[in-house]
């Protein structure tokens, strides 16, 4: 897939498999996976892998499959023209190929350790504090 390296753990296309997996370096899934997921490393879901899961904890992921849950990632999620993504997507950094569909809600954190909704306000405010320090002076400079 998108990440060259090292694959530990591998559920094989035609394989089933139901309940937690807690993975220390990267996973890859090319059967159907039903259950919990924490991967600590990269999870790759193969073009014939097929995840049903709440939420999957991971560092980073590929998706080049189909993915019913949602995706908390620590640094990135990659969504190739295959990929299909049914669940909330929170990540610092996302890329979508075209052809790849997500219903849901993305939020692109942008590695912000804050709550992303106060990261916003806070810039709208400081924007319009700016510019009302800005009236003001034109304000008092007409005679």
């Amino acid at each position: 897939m998108a990440k060259k390296e090292f694959v530990n753990s591998i559920i094989g296309d035609g394989s089933n498999f139901n309940g937690t997996f807690i993975v220390k370096g990267s996973f890859q899934i090319d059967g159907k996976f039903e259950g919990d997921l924490k991967i600590d490393g990269h999870l790759i879901i193969g073009t014939n892998g097929k995840v049903k899961t709440s939420t999957i904890i991971t560092e980073s992921i590929t998706i080049a499959g189909t993915l019913i849950g949602n995706i908390d990632a620590k640094k990135e999620v990659i969504l190739i023209e295959t990929g299909r993504v049914l669940g909330n997507i929170e990540a610092p950094k996302i890329d979508v190929a075209e052809g790849a569909v997500i219903q849901g809600s993305v939020t692109i954190t942008g590695g912000q350790k804050k709550n992303i909704t106060k990261v916003v306000e806070e810039s709208f405010s400081l924007t319009k504090e700016n510019e009302n320090s800005i009236n003001n002076e034109n304000t008092n400079n007409v005679e």
